[in-house]
């Protein structure tokens, strides 16, 4: 239905909704809200705990007519009052906010209230109060531009609901079978509710209804993708129970399992495309070498794919290491262009049985005799696109990809439904836990000592804060900060940094000196986040933790305890809010990737895993909506009961297969 069918909405507003993807009435349903104000729990600054959201209102004092610049950022502050209590309203990066705020004006507030030395409320939305007091119950916020305001908004969006006809993907027979909720009530349920619980519900149903239609089309993709065999392996389970050896350990249950499944697949009358997944230090690559020599053994060549150099040079020493009787060859953009030339050749030539490599052994003049198996490490680095160029190197060859990012069950249906996917769920033996703690800033001091009688028992440290560049507020100490500061404070230290700026070479050449001992600590940003195993590593320091998602808080941790040496994870943090702590607490307490993924999925939402977290934005037009879990395994559910029903008719799959489409560029960040 077009917009300007829709009440209240003048071309100026219908320009501003086209700049916000809003072209039809449905679209405009499809912009969820991205919070709610609940004017049942209207609080006084003096009432409000610190760091906490709050609704709250405040008469503007004055409005300075400057707006600061610093860095890559800009501010807007003002200044009010609440019964003779003042306190400040800053907004960052939000210009157009000056133009709508009025000295003398009174506003309603929703946002975060701090109260370190006065009350100030941050990057809060607001109503003139004199509107906000016709609003009651549960009210809906959105993500508007220009002059579609949040009153503009609700009351377009109310008018849709009315005029449009939702029809359901899902056949009426599985409707009722599982008692699905009306779409059109749905939808009222999230923009019009009535309390949270309908929320909830209507957030769900609505989750339901577009991965129905995402999950039957990785259905329907895999089933397309069982290509016949073109290479036949001749190595014996025995054979595999014999290369296993070589590795001087006994297999976990959960390696095992895996190395059985892939031996399965490659054995197999259709072609392997598995997914391996683990925590880190789980044993992958034992496994995924298992796979190796299976290809290697029956005389094909295969090739190892990682996201950096310094991954792929590890890598590339564990292979000479265990499979030390195959001709191998290493490929990286850092190579000169003769080095390049030479194992091109050699690789075209069957020469080479094994290459490992960065993204350049993707490049059109790589070329393969007979390569038979194609192993990417670290899958949440490449996106769909990067792994079937690999692929397109051979006729139809087996494809194993690793991950060493804990994902929910429930985002393993999405975002590899067209995998197989073996988990390894245990750890060797020898890793010892890496003991986490929660550090205030009054026993900073004390956890530098430690961290240098550390150093001085012949241990190495990583130092983490979250940007490169501090904030405005100071709230945000940088990597430049740390380090200028442990230069002071730990003078012993030969400690270098390390951020996302720096040229490729450069970071590649401080991690291999650290890994070799020549650096005692690496001040960084998450760019160590995945990658160079350094077993002498013991200490894991993170500035801001609570400004991290708790995976990324495993993934770093999980760069300490690579031995049987003891490990340790600080976590600082002054933030005293409840949920904050809990969340700190879920790091400190647990060790398992998988139930930390899980607890981190139902903290932000499935609409923040499956958009901002990811380049190649997840088409799942789902934005700010909150769902659970359990919408998405339902959706499971009756994709398998549709399909294999045959109630998938063919409009269906054309429109799900234009869906995945759209999802060939995902990558995880």
């Amino acid at each position: 239905m077009q917009l300007k069918l829709i009440k209240g909405l003048s071309d100026k507003r219908i320009a501003d909704l086209n700049k916000m993807g809003v072209y039809t009435a449905e679209d405009l349903l499809r912009v969820f809200p991205r919070g709610y104000l609940d004017m049942r729990k209207a609080v006084s600054l003096s009432e409000a705990q610190n760091n906490q959201f709050v609704l709250t209102k405040g008469t503007v004092v004055s409005v300075p007519d400057y707006m600061p610049r610093k860095a890559k950022f800009t501010y807007f502050k003002i200044f009010c009052e609440q019964d003779g209590e003042p306190f400040t309203v800053i907004w960052f990066n939000q210009p157009y906010v000056k133009d709508k705020i009025k000295v003398g004006e009174t506003y309603l507030f929703y946002g975060r209230l701090r109260n370190r030395y006065a009350y100030s409320l941050t990057n809060p939305s607001f109503e003139v109060l004199d509107g906000a007091t016709k609003l009651k119950g549960i009210v809906p916020v959105y993500s508007v531009k220009g002059c579609v305001t949040q009153k503009v908004m609700r009351s377009a969006v109310s008018s849709a609901i009315e005029k449009i006809k939702f029809n359901s993907l899902i056949d009426d027979r599985i409707i009722k079978k599982y008692a699905l909720t009306d779409l059109g009530a749905a939808y009222r349920a999230v923009h019009m509710p009535e309390n949270y619980e309908d929320v909830l519900i209507g957030s769900d149903r609505i989750a339901c209804e577009e991965y129905f239609l995402l999950i039957s089309a990785f259905k329907i993709i895999k089933t397309d993708k069982s290509s016949p065999r073109t290479y036949r392996y001749s190595v014996r389970s025995s054979d595999i129970a014999e290369f296993a050896k070589r590795f001087g350990f006994e297999f976990t249950q959960g390696q095992k399992k895996a190395v059985n499944e892939i031996f399965s697949d490659m054995k197999g009358a259709t072609v392997m495309n598995r997914l391996l997944q683990g925590d880190v230090g789980s044993g992958k690559t034992a496994v995924s070498l298992c796979a190796l020599y299976i290809a290697l053994k029956s005389g094909y060549q295969a090739v190892m794919l990682a996201p950096t150099e310094v991954l792929a040079k590890q890598n590339y020493e564990i292979v000479k290491k265990y499979l030390p009787e195959f001709e191998r060859g290493f490929l990286s953009g850092s190579l000169s262009a003769k080095e390049k030339n030479s194992v091109k050749n050699a690789v075209a030539a069957g020469e080479i049985k094994i290459l490992v490599g960065t993204h350049a052994v993707l490049e059109n003049d790589v070329k393969f005799k007979n390569l038979s198996l194609c192993v990417c490490d670290e899958q949440q680095r490449f996106g769909v696109n990067q792994r079937n160029r690999l692929v397109e190197k051979s006729d139809c060859p087996d494809v194993l990809i690793m991950s060493a990012t804990p994902i929910p069950r429930t985002l393993s249906l999405v975002l590899y439904g067209d995998l197989d996917i073996s988990t390894i769920l245990d750890k060797p033996v020898s890793r010892q836990e890496i003991l986490t703690g929660i550090v205030p800033k009054t026993r900073y001091d004390e956890m530098l000592a430690f961290i240098q009688k550390q150093v001085d028992d012949g241990r190495q440290a990583y130092f983490v804060c979250p940007k490169i560049d501090g904030d405005e507020e100071g709230s945000v100490i940088s990597v430049t900060e740390i380090y200028d500061e442990l230069k002071q404070k730990l003078p012993k230290l030969k400690t270098e940094l390390l951020h996302g700026r720096m040229k490729d070479e450069e970071k590649t050449a401080i991690m291999t000196r650290f890994k070799s001992g020549e650096i005692d600590a690496i001040v960084s940003t998450t760019v160590i986040e995945v990658g160079i195993d350094v077993p002498n590593a013991t200490v894991m320091a993170i500035y801001g933790a609570d400004r991290f998602g708790l995976s990324q808080l495993h993934q770093l941790r999980g760069r300490v305890g690579r031995s049987s040496l003891k490990s340790y994870c600080f976590l600082m943090s002054d933030n005293d809010n409840e949920r904050t702590i809990a969340r700190l607490a879920t790091i400190k307490n647990n060790s398992d990737g998988f139930k930390i993924a899980e607890a981190d999925y139902d903290e932000r939402g499935g609409g923040d895993f499956l958009g901002t977290r990811q380049s190649g934005k997840l088409s799942t037009d789902l934005g700010a909506l909150r769902y659970s879990a359990s919408s998405i395994f339902l959706a499971k559910k009756i994709a398998d009961d549709v399909i294999d029903g045959g109630l998938f008719n063919e409009s269906l799959r054309q429109m799900a297969l234009s869906k995945y489409d759209k999802l060939k560029d995902v990558t995880l960040n």
